[in-house]
């Protein structure tokens, strides 16, 4: 008997179903500039003129094993968002404007509808970025992935006039550190999180627990906050100096990367809300603090570094708030 491609574990006009429909959800993120449409071999953007020496930015990350709570709600739209924010928000702390962004869906097999549901939730991510998906790839996979299971990467490219990329060499002493609230735990420190509510808490996806008004697996499918229009309309009016995405490393790890030689971050606990599942954790799990620093953003998704003068103003157009500010130091984090 012949064997088909199909028969092995690929089923092609599966595949093309997938390319019918991002087509048009492609295209409700298209912005000035996309050349082309979905279906190409390549994705074609053209950067406009607004640039004296425009300098590409890009980027790129996954979800990490937040999929596995999609996998047991069965709920595939919110991790399409979480796949976008991990690399524009990446791309926003040089200071680049997101442009587009490509993405990678590597499955046991393709079902459709499973597909689209992820791709509505990247282009929903495109939209709050303000860039445009112009492309991507579906692999089957069934001899790698088990049924039902799929991972994502995703892929941003972003640009900056040279003399305005932000890296943090104007960093001094006194400056002050603008925390931007997170939305929950982003997409980082889900080995961590699922072993305690799944393993040692013996919880389910749908169990409720006290504190949380949700069940414990929406409170987990949280979409990560997507930072880089409120980012750019700050650089826009302020003079940010380093920006930090926080994500796996917590704030030490993070807003230690753009921090210049003898200088140190000095955040202040208390001047900032933790949003209740990062207590629930904490209780469940019996974790003590630094490890729960180092595994999660512990309710600040982004830091700003701005001169003290002009904190106020950053904090207000960010909606944050500030949360501490730079000493002298070894380069290294310091949470009292």
């Amino acid at each position: 008997m012949a064997i088909s491609y199909k028969d092995s574990g690929v089923d092609i006009d599966a595949g093309y179903e997938v390319v019918r429909r991002v087509k048009k959800l492609a295209k409700s993120t298209f912005i000035k500039g996309v050349l082309g449409e979905i279906g190409l071999f390549g994705g074609c953007f053209e950067i406009g003129k607004g640039y004296k020496n425009p300098v590409l930015v890009s980027g790129t990350d996954g979800v990490g094993t937040k999929i596995k709570i999609a996998f047991d709600m069965n709920r595939h739209d919110t991790v399409g968002i979480d796949l976008v924010a991990m690399n524009a928000d990446d791309v926003v702390c040089l200071g680049a404007k997101p442009l587009f962004f490509l993405d990678y869906i590597a499955c046991n097999r393709i079902e459709p509808d499973i597909i689209e549901k992820l791709l509505e939730g990247m282009t929903e991510g495109c939209r709050q970025a303000g860039c445009a998906l112009i492309g991507g790839e579906t692999a089957e996979m069934s001899d790698l992935y088990g049924k039902g299971e799929y991972d994502l990467a995703g892929f941003a490219v972003g640009v900056v006039d040279k003399k305005n990329i932000i890296n943090g060499s104007t960093v001094k002493i006194g400056d002050a550190l603008i925390g931007l609230p997170s939305s929950g735990l982003h997409s980082n420190g889900y080995t961590l999180a699922r072993k305690v509510v799944f393993d040692v808490a013996g919880l389910k996806a749908d169990s409720k627990v006290e504190g949380l008004s949700r069940s414990i697996g929406e409170e987990l499918l949280t979409p990560t906050k997507i930072y880089s229009k409120t980012i750019l309309k700050v650089i826009d009016k302020v003079n940010v100096k380093a920006i930090a995405h926080i994500t796996g490393g917590g704030l030490p790890e993070n807003v230690a990367r753009v921090l210049p030689k003898g200088s140190k971050a000095v955040f202040k606990r208390s001047s900032w809300d933790t949003p209740s599942i990062f207590r629930v954790l904490k209780k469940l799990g019996g974790i003590e603090d630094a490890e729960m620093f180092k595994a999660f953003n512990m309710g600040i998704g982004m830091v700003m570094v701005v001169d003290k003068k002009d904190a106020a103003r950053a904090s207000r157009l960010a909606g944050g708030t500030v949360i501490g500010g730079i000493a002298k130091g070894a380069q290294e984090v310091e949470i009292v």
